[in-house]
């Protein structure tokens, strides 16, 4: 098989990549080790910013975020009973939109099965190959079958587990990385949400975040030891937590009820260098990841699209590789800001394992500065919305 550009990972990178090339013209190969059921059973993501909007937008799959999506012009900072508001909309002029990565996935699977797309899923054993040859190729199986398939470039974008990064030499590559040492427990809830915002709670029990995906369905989610497992947080024990961290008024007034789906996640933040091996790009978390706590995720991986898009649309349709010998540099100057805003915000909603006064007293103080300074609430909602690319 021969194509022009291979994209490891059926994810929602790789299907916003394989969508806007195809409408560029440019043919694409997706590869995708897990089924297809399984891929959009994730619960990941729910705010994207206004620039992942827009990129949905320009792909033509924007027609169910329009109809089901929920634009917030603005979130809530908390210390117990103080609550500043970041009024994006009035700060900005932009909002970010709330609807689940879940649903943007399933919105690019419907637009590249209409395109003809070419998805292989169930993949195994991926190996890269001949980066620095005229084309590329990449090796793999699936049900039983070595194939292989040819490229001019190969995009990866298979997550912090794939091949992809492996692929660039250790002594090539250049880590960096910061493992907090709590987790976040999520639950989804079929209930009504607590409040019609996001609620970015800090207090002397830990952080907790009040969020949502639609009217009628809710995600919270509690700051927690990295030694603890879903089967130790009973849905009445959760939310017994989450209402002692919550202001109390939000607290009174929440409605709970069975969670319907329950984990717990990690928190690090790691970006590895570069983003280019010869015919190979680095996409998403292949490349970096983000904690949750300022919503960078998904739209990092969005922003690195973009240009990659851009880049190699100009390389495929008018030889003008500039965009791709220049894509590293571009996409990483982006991710580091971003990086710093996730890590800023973690620092700043989070309790860690013993701290002393001072950093209790530093949290209060910043929001505090949020509350009086409508600079810092620009700042904090300029960062939020999303950077310009």
């Amino acid at each position: 098989m021969d194509t022009q550009v291979a994209i490891i990972g059926g994810g929602p990178s790789g299907l916003l990549l394989s969508q806007l090339l195809n409408r560029a013209g440019i043919d694409t190969v997706m590869l995708e080790r897990a089924t297809r059921s399984h891929v959009l059973s994730r619960i990941r993501a729910g705010i994207l910013e206004w620039g992942t909007v827009e990129l949905l937008r320009q792909t033509g799959v924007d027609a169910r975020m329009e109809a089901e999506g929920f634009p917030h012009d603005g979130c809530y900072m908390t210390d117990e009973d103080l609550m500043v508001h970041i009024d994006f909309k009035a700060l900005t002029g932009k909002q970010v939109m709330v609807y689940g990565q879940t649903e943007v996935t399933a919105d690019l699977y419907a637009a590249q099965d209409a395109m003809g797309t070419t998805i292989i899923h169930e993949v195994e054993d991926v190996q890269i190959l001949d980066l620095d040859q005229a084309k590329a190729a990449v090796e793999y199986t699936v049900k039983g079958e070595r194939r292989r398939l040819t490229c001019a470039y190969v995009a990866g974008c298979d997550g912090f587990h794939g091949v992809s990064r492996k692929t660039i030499p250790a002594e090539k590559r250049r880590e960096f990385e910061r493992v907090y040492p709590f987790g976040w427990l999520g639950i989804l809830s079929e209930t009504p949400p607590c409040n019609d915002e996001l609620i970015y709670c800090n207090s002397p029990r830990g952080f907790a975040l009040a969020s949502m995906r639609n009217a009628h369905l809710s995600r919270y989610y509690l700051q927690v030891p990295l030694t603890d497992k879903v089967e130790d947080w009973s849905d009445e024990a959760f939310w017994s937590e989450l209402k002692r961290r919550l202001p109390s008024a939000t607290a009174a007034a929440m409605e709970t009820g069975p969670s319907i789906e329950k984990s717990i996640a990690p928190l690090r933040s790691f970006v590895s260098e570069p983003l280019r091996w010869g015919r190979l790009f680095l996409v998403g978390d292949a490349a970096h990841i983000v904690p949750p706590t300022g919503a960078k995720g998904l739209n990092l991986a969005a922003s690195d699209v973009h240009y990659l898009h851009e880049a190699l649309v100009a390389a495929l349709k008018s030889g003008d590789e500039s965009g791709i010998d220049g894509y590293s540099e571009k996409a990483l100057a982006r991710i580091w800001k971003a990086m710093r805003f996730s890590w800023s915000m973690t620092t700043m909603m989070h309790r860690f394992d013993g701290e002393d006064a001072f950093a209790e007293a530093m949290r209060r103080a910043t929001l505090e500065h949020l509350a009086a300074s409508e600079t810092a609430r620009r700042e904090l909602a300029e960062n939020y919305i999303g950077l310009p690319y």
